[in-house]
């Protein structure tokens, strides 16, 4: 790899790729990014291609050890190439798929992350890649999701009993009578949480800190500042590789280039991962 040509494979100057990637996480589709730059969409998608693999290899590599009091857990929704309802029986390509995160409540750390259809079998993969990035005993928060915190359920499976584990259940009410009334109706308007119930499921949590707030607020950045997650657009992923790289490429400017409104720093330096706050050429150029 060249000083000319950071990314491997791709045939463009270190000025044009860090653009580009800049403009990617700032949440500019690929289109608008090609008419910006000049370049061809097929080049901006190999940088994106590219650069995702090299953030997703950083981040296996970096985020490792990490000493964490309590974490959060959720899903983010999405679909790749065209709603679940317009799939065919069997398609694993295509449809609805959710991005499983961690977050560390105190850094705002992305921990890990997977790209993958809500099931059981992808929850156990996700919570045993998180177990083998945390060192010590923690806290985990998650919502009520059953294949998450039943009986025989992922976090019981993958854990045991070394974690403290809280649940929390939000429940919603119709600002609008007319929904009490239309629940149809409920997809299109906002909804308040009306109550919140939260449970011991494991060991003794804490459940006055037992929340999935700061993840849900991570859902939010992601949804912002990744063209991919915007809803009622014509900036779905087509291909669901596509997606997972622009989603190692999120959390990887999230964590390490992103400096944190309340913290003032970025998450990799309040966990103890960085000393400085990280550009985007850092990224691109380092080692993994």
């Amino acid at each position: 790899m060249s000083e000319s040509q950071p990314l491997g494979g791709i045939r463009t100057s270190t000025e044009e790729a860090v653009k580009v990637v800049g403009m990617l996480c700032e949440g500019m589709g690929i289109r608008a990014i090609s008419r910006l730059t000049r370049l061809d969409q097929k080049t901006v998608l190999r940088i994106l291609e590219s650069a995702g693999e090299h953030c997703a290899q950083l981040l296996d590599t970096k985020i490792r050890n990490v000493k964490v009091g309590q974490v959060q857990a959720d899903e983010l929704y999405c679909f790749v190439g065209c709603k679940q309802q317009n799939t065919v029986e069997g398609e694993t390509e295509r449809g609805q798929f959710f991005t499983f995160l961690s977050i560390a409540k105190d850094s705002k750390l992305i921990i890990n992350w997977r790209t993958a259809k809500r099931t059981q079998e992808n929850a156990v993969e996700f919570l045993t890649d998180l177990k083998g990035r945390i060192q010590n005993r923690f806290q985990l928060t998650t919502d009520g999701w059953k294949p998450y915190c039943g009986r025989s359920g992922a976090v019981k499976q993958v854990f045991g009993d070394s974690i403290d584990y809280a649940t929390e259940t939000k429940h919603f009410a119709a600002d609008n009578p007319r929904l009490a009334v239309r629940p149809e109706l409920w997809k299109l308007n906002s909804k308040r949480v009306e109550s919140l119930q939260r449970r011991r499921k494991i060991g003794q949590p804490d459940l006055k800190t037992a929340t999935t707030c700061h993840c849900e607020r991570t859902n939010l950045s992601v949804r912002i500042f990744t063209r991919r997650f915007t809803r009622l657009t014509l900036g779905y992923s087509k291909k669901l590789q596509n997606l997972r790289w622009a989603v190692a490429l999120f959390v990887a400017h999230f964590n390490f280039c992103r400096v944190h409104g309340t913290l003032k720093m970025t998450p990799a330096q309040a966990a103890g991962l960085a000393d400085h706050v990280w550009s985007v050429e850092e990224i691109l150029a380092s080692q993994v």
